[in-house]
């Protein structure tokens, strides 16, 4: 198929002056305004919010009116881009399915990023608004969507004031975008607890949902993809699917964004990885480190712990991950200090998901709560090795039974830890009490309690 260009003019911030970033000697990741970033491209952090004028400028208008819907679809087919969360799902299967589906589609733009380190769709809506903006039209044009609905959380003032700005410089131009502002709840940022919400029966996950883009927002057709999926579709429709797979790899085509957390220079740094880095690269150039730390978490606070020596060697790509049995997921690299118990900060944060539960079944409501007491006792070292056994049949008998994914996301937190931490363990088992138990911890959490979805 012939790649399908809709651009005026190319921006050398756009991956070089030739838009091939993954070529030899180029850029491999940046910051905002870095060049060769292509989400992030463009003027500095420091700059600000880029206006409707200077991102056009810099990518050329983007005009779908004469451009047939099967054409954008196979654009993004073509293009292989993959959903930047954990499910990874093929976008276009979800524009396929939305656009064949009975009644007019919606297009979510779910920019609710519950995960508390996570920064990478709230940085795209704070400095590159009209990237999401396009991103979203190009999606409702695939599909013949007739409304555009932001999830967003409103108290986070500099990324909502940045999109209404947006919007109010875009007047009337594309299809109606409404905000919507989004429960603080960790899991109503899932796909069908976003459903659910907007549906009007409160943001309550459900696993054997219908997908959304089959029958989403009161039974219509709904293609719900985070800021950072949504933006990349601008760049597809403007530049091509081969121009789009000069980043990334050919299993996982296109740049992702990353949010430094924990022990680096700048924690909640936001990172465009183009293509072609270990964990290690990104941490030393990035995150100020000289050797490798002591563990790495890995894709959110659902994720997976891993051994900092391993980690420094693996490629940062989705598809090598999956491989090795982690997940990029969010996009969360978070690092363990020196001097923290991973043990000690598992069980924090275990305890931060028990109480995010939307109380809805039985291992979430109940099974979590009684996981996260077991982990406290290990760090304050009152656990004995039956404890810990017991903690293992527990964290066994919850994984794939709740109503959602919830519960297993904390099990695989638990699970790697034991794995990754075994040292740590030996140490508590002996009773020795974890200082840092009930301390502040290395990674953010927002306030305990919040709303109900």
């Amino acid at each position: 198929m012939t790649p399908l260009h809709i651009r005026t003019r190319q921006s050398a911030d756009l991956g070089g002056a030739a838009g091939e970033p993954g070529r030899p000697g180029a850029a491999r990741f940046g910051v905002a305004g870095s060049a060769g970033t292509r989400l992030l491209g463009g003027p500095p952090r420091s700059a600000g919010t880029e206006g409707l004028a200077d991102h056009e400028r810099r990518l050329g208008p983007l005009s779908l009116d004469h451009v047939p819907p099967a054409a954008l679809r196979d654009a993004v087919r073509e293009s292989r881009l993959l959903g930047r969360g954990g499910g990874q799902f093929p976008t276009a299967t979800k524009l396929d399915v939305a656009a064949q589906a009975p009644g007019t589609p919606i297009v979510v733009v779910n920019a609710s990023e519950g995960e508390p380190a996570s920064r990478k769709d709230r940085t795209l809506l704070e400095l590159r608004p009209h990237l999401v903006l396009d991103g979203a039209e190009v999606a409702a044009a695939a599909t013949g969507a007739d409304e555009i609905i932001v999830y967003l959380h409103r108290r986070r003032l500099r990324s909502t004031s940045a999109l209404e700005e947006a919007l109010r410089e875009r007047h009337r131009a594309g299809r109606p975008v409404r905000l919507v502002d989004a429960p603080e709840r960790y899991v109503a940022g899932e796909t069908s607890a976003v459903v659910s919400y907007l549906g009007g029966t409160g943001a309550l996950p459900r696993r054997d949902a219908l997908p959304a883009a089959a029958a989403g927002v009161a039974g219509r057709p709904t293609v719900v993809g985070n800021a950072e999926t949504i933006a990349h579709l601008a760049l597809v429709a403007r530049f091509g699917a081969a121009w789009f797979a000069t980043a990334g790899s050919p299993e996982a085509p296109g740049s992702t964004l990353v949010t430094l957390a924990g022990a680096v220079a700048v924690p909640g740094v936001v990172v465009e990885v183009l293509g072609g880095v270990t964990i290690g690269d990104l941490l030393a150039t990035v995150g100020g480190l000289d050797v490798p730390p002591r563990a790495v978490l890995l894709g959110g606070y659902a994720g997976t712990w891993i051994d900092g020596d391993v980690a420094w060697r693996t490629p940062l790509e989705r598809h090598a991950l999956g491989v090795a049995g982690a997940s990029l997921g969010c996009g969360l690299i978070a690092v363990l200090g020196g001097g923290a118990c991973g043990l000690a900060e598992t069980a924090r944060l275990l305890r931060w998901m028990a109480g995010q539960s939307a109380g809805q079944c039985g291992p979430c409501a109940i099974g979590l709560p009684s996981l996260s007491v077991l982990a406290d006792e290990v760090v304050g070292g009152l656990a004995s090795r039956r404890d810990v056994r017991r903690l293992r049949q527990l964290a066994a008998s919850i994984r794939g039974r709740g109503a959602c994914g919830h519960p297993t996301g904390a099990v695989n937190l638990l699970e790697s830890a034991i794995a990754t931490f075994e040292r740590e363990l030996a140490q508590h088992l002996r009773g020795r009490a974890c200082p840092e138990g009930r301390g502040p911890g290395t990674f953010p959490l927002p306030a305990e309690e919040g709303p109900r979805p």
